[in-house]
């Protein structure tokens, strides 16, 4: 595990990432509060890009609670067949959009505790879906953020919630708003699982991955 990362360079890497990429977004293609949410469902264990190519055609046609449980479970499944475990999430999909129309008025809530009520959403999907819709300051630990985490020395834990809550500990409040999209982009483009491009890495520096090329 990396040495721990001052505060003072953990704002000074986020002031870098904000400075090259002032207003990161999220990668998933969605229309409204509720596709996002499909979306995000969807992308458990799959590739953003692979659940886009899914949800283009799906969500061309269906765009409410209402729409998706008319498709029906079966119906939705010929539109995600190519995402893995599609099964297991079209039960999910189809369940979650009759408890947004049964409890929520078609809505989706605006809280963490609520959301995780819903079948197929655990705290990371909550904590994107809080984000990306409704500008909440949550940070999603996905594998991105867990190992940017860990390597740099941001905040080192054992488990994605200890991340969670170290992040949430160590990132100056300015930057919370955005910090879990720059952490995985960074992750995702720069700091990669089998060989992170140090060469060309912003905040190289600030880094304490012992093993870092410069």
């Amino acid at each position: 595990m990396s040495k721990r990362m001052t505060l003072a360079d953990t704002d000074l890497f986020f002031a870098r990432l904000s400075e090259r990429d002032p207003e990161p977004i999220g990668e998933l293609d969605y229309i409204n509060s509720y596709t996002l949410l499909v979306a995000v469902v969807l992308s458990a264990q799959a590739t953003d890009v692979g659940v886009n190519k899914a949800t283009g055609p799906l969500f061309a046609v269906v765009d409410t609670p209402e729409k998706m449980v008319a498709l029906g479970e079966e119906g939705l499944k010929s539109y995600i067949r190519t995402i893995g475990l599609f099964n297991s999430k079209a039960k999910n999909v189809i369940e979650l959009s009759r408890r947004l129309i049964a409890e929520h008025d078609s809505e989706v809530p605006r809280d963490r505790e609520t959301l995780e009520t819903l079948p197929g959403v655990g705290r990371k999907t909550a904590n994107v879906v809080l984000n990306i819709a409704f500008g909440v300051p949550t940070i999603a630990v996905d594998t991105h953020l867990f190992r940017v985490s860990n390597r740099t020395g941001m905040a080192p834990g054992k488990t994605p919630l200890a991340v969670e809550l170290g992040l949430e500990k160590r990132i100056p409040a300015h930057w919370k708003r955005h910090a879990h999209h720059w952490l995985i982009l960074h992750g995702r483009y720069i700091c990669k699982a089998r060989k992170p491009d140090c060469p060309n890495c912003p905040v190289v520096d600030l880094c304490r991955y012992k093993a870092k090329e410069t």
